[in-house]
Parts: C-alpha cells; structure tokens; sequence
C-alpha cells in the first residue's frame, strides 16, 4: 500500500504543482540563497565522504603488522624444518614386569 499518514494518498502531479508554487512564493526572494547554501552543503558532504574514503583505502593497502620470522640463509623459511633437523623422537623405556 502506497499511501502517506492520516489515509492521504500519494502525492499527484498538481498536488507537487501547488506545493512548488506556494513555496516559491514564500521563499522566492531567498531561493538563490536557499540554493547556494544546499550546494555547498552538497559540496562538504561529499568532500567529507571522499575523505572517509581514502582513509578507509589507505588502512586497506597497508602491510599487516603481524611479525615474520625472517628466513634464513639458504633461503628456507625459519618455520619449516628440513630432513637433517628433524630430532629422532625420545624412546620411553620399558618398565620391568
């Protein structure tokens, strides 16, 4: 249901007809400064946004500040081990029965 409060329908071409008219006699005299001040109203906003947006690119592009270890000098990374570091694991010994 398309309707407004109070049960008053949508709003028709000579109804916006009307409103348009008696606004512009009301404020006719201050319409330029009306327009002028919404402009830059406009202008600011969108300034504002184009801020918020390049901020939002600048924290995106950053490296991640998680700390690596470095690799070593062959190149292999720290983390991994190779074939010859791998430790044989500890034998338990057995209990006597």
């Amino acid at each position: 249901m398309n309707t407004l409060a109070f049960g008053i329908g949508p709003i028709g071409t000579t109804e916006l007809i009307v409103i348009l008219a008696i606004g512009l006699l009301l404020f006719g005299k201050r319409l330029p400064e009306v327009g002028k001040s919404l402009g830059k109203g406009i202008v600011e906003f969108k300034k504002g946004l184009k801020g918020v947006e390049d901020e939002i690119e600048r924290e995106s592009s950053k490296p991640s500040s998680v700390a690596r270890p470095p690799l070593t000098s062959g190149g292999v990374d720290a983390r991994v081990s190779t074939a010859e570091q791998v430790e044989q694991p500890i034998q338990s010994e057995a209990k006597p029965s």
